[in-house]
């Protein structure tokens, strides 16, 4: 087809996302620990919001401009430094399109969100992955990548898929390191999981600086993954590239609406942080408990445990001792971990069930 539209090289060489599984090979319908959502569901409030009758023939307010008012609230920002997104998702890829293009490249580390990459060669930049320090971040790889071509830097903190955490003073080291033409976006999606006084700054660095991006999602507490609702600060220039480029009317009535009353209800998400902290802990103390059997697990301040299997029994066999169990988790060979599946926390009950099953597998391979 020599006559058909060609896409652009850089598009050929994306992979195209693929989202965590909720059936087994054989079609049965398995409980969904794959896509880091919250057990819990979202705030009455919020599904009350959702229920509320709106006419889906009238646009969404462009500018989401109540709920602008209403993160400022939250956060302590002004509205004016908030654009909302479809999704953190959109803000990201908008962050590298906005800053990067063709013979510049987009600078993150290794066991990444896939995400950065996608948004990288998207708008024609080179990725570049910077070696990590045992599945962690290593802010002195990630300034030892950094060359005249770099325009982005994307730090996931808490990091998908691995739940690690860069505390305070790394970020600013990070900072401080870059040079000031270079964009630092901070990719806070699961930032609302970290315990009082586990704040990495980057909200506060975003405020003081001119190169600094925060990004979040209302997906993993808010447990609003269905509405597709993100929100970006950063400095008036930041916050402007993002609005020349994002989509018009890019987050609907009900989206707004149920956002909105997620965030008047923080008792809901401290409970969902609480409820998470305490079972991520009794689950990593049970992988723990498997050590003779060759599993780890990656240290997590995330709603997830990445789970290494470094003895007999293989990431590929658990996986499918999982699904025979109900279960579906991410198997994620692609980004460099066949030998490891990232579980969501799940209920009381189901985190017991699946620690029994990798238990079983183990013991008998």
């Amino acid at each position: 087809m020599a006559d058909a539209p060609k896409m652009k090289a850089w598009i050929e060489k994306i992979h195209a996302y693929v989202p965590g599984k909720s059936k087994g090979a054989d079609g049965r319908e398995l409980a969904k620990l794959s896509a880091n959502e919250n057990p819990l569901g979202c705030s009455p409030d919020a599904l009350a919001a959702l229920a509320e009758p709106a006419s889906p023939a009238r646009y969404p307010d462009p500018d989401a401009t109540a709920l602008r008012a209403k993160i400022g609230e939250v956060h302590g920002i002004d509205p004016e430094l908030i654009v909302c997104g479809t999704g953190s998702d959109e803000l990201l890829n908008l962050a590298a399109q906005g800053f990067a293009g063709p013979g510049d490249e987009v600078l993150y580390a290794r066991f990444s969100f896939i995400v950065y990459e996608i948004a990288a060669r998207r708008c024609g930049a080179t990725p570049v992955e910077a070696p990590d320090r045992d599945y962690a971040t290593d802010v002195d790889s990630l300034l030892g990548a950094v060359t005249e071509r770099t325009r982005v830097v994307f730090l996931a903190n808490p990091n998908n898929p691995t739940g690690t955490f860069l505390p305070r003073g790394e970020i600013e080291r990070l900072h401080a390191g870059l040079p000031k033409d270079v964009l630092l976006v901070v990719d806070q999606a699961y930032g609302e999981y970290l315990e009082e006084g586990e704040d990495d700054g980057g909200l506060a660095l975003a405020a003081a600086h001119d190169n600094v991006l925060v990004t979040r999602t209302f997906s993993k507490i808010y447990g609003l993954a269905g509405e597709r609702i993100g929100w970006a600060t950063g400095a008036p220039h930041l916050v402007d590239a993002l609005n020349r480029i994002r989509g018009p009317f890019n987050v609907t009535n009900s989206g707004q609406k149920a956002a909105i009353a997620g965030l008047e209800d923080q008792a809901f998400v401290a409970r969902s942080r609480e409820e998470n902290n305490r079972e991520l802990a009794r689950f990593a103390d049970a992988i723990a408990a498997m050590g003779n059997h060759g599993l780890r697990a990656i240290p997590s301040k995330a709603n997830f445990l990445l789970v290494l299997f470094e003895g007999k029994l293989t990431a590929q066999a658990a996986l499918a001792a999982l699904a025979e169990g109900g279960y579906a988790v991410r198997h994620l060979p692609g980004q460099g971990l066949p030998h490891g599946l990232r579980i969501t926390i799940g209920t009381s009950g189901q985190m017991d069930e699946i620690a029994a099953i990798l238990r079983k597998a183990a013991e008998a391979a």
